[in-house]
């Protein structure tokens, strides 16, 4: 359910968002935020100006997160942002371990915005193959567990 202190987050999203439109950068805006509402970093789309396709400001967050926030603190965060993250996004904000994310426009509405957005190519997808070979690194890796962090 979102709340009237969600509201004024996913504002500054938004505006955010209005931001990155004024900086020549796409018009996508995020912020990820402490229980208490305080903000703990923003970011904005930079995928045109830094070429590169992950640029996505959810992305850049759970990023930030999986490095600065320990697992308990990052579960207790709320990311808002100005729209419904892609999948990428999604993919990485669920790795990262983030607690919530809350959203001003659906995909669905974002399309009916800007019919463009939903214009991705199938992607081609084959597999599984070469389950012995591809599994031998990942039974040995869990097996003997991670390296030590540096």
């Amino acid at each position: 359910m979102i709340t009237p202190a969600d509201e004024v987050l996913l504002r500054r999203a938004v505006a955010l968002a209005a931001r990155a439109v004024d900086a020549g950068d796409a018009p996508y805006g995020s912020l990820l935020a402490a229980p208490d509402g305080t903000v703990l970093a923003e970011a904005h789309n930079t995928v045109r100006r830094d070429r590169d396709v992950t640029a996505h400001p959810e992305l850049k967050l759970a990023r930030w997160a999986a490095r600065e926030l320990d697992p308990a603190e990052a579960a207790r965060t709320t990311l808002y942002t100005s729209c419904e993250p892609c999948g990428m996004c999604a993919g990485a904000l669920v790795r990262s371990g983030l607690g919530r994310v809350v959203f001003a426009l659906s995909t669905e509405q974002l399309v009916g915005l800007n019919p463009a957005s939903g214009d991705w190519p199938e992607l081609v997808r084959d597999g599984p193959a070469l389950f012995a070979e591809a599994g031998a690194p990942i039974v040995a890796y869990y097996r003997q567990g991670p390296p030590p962090a540096r």
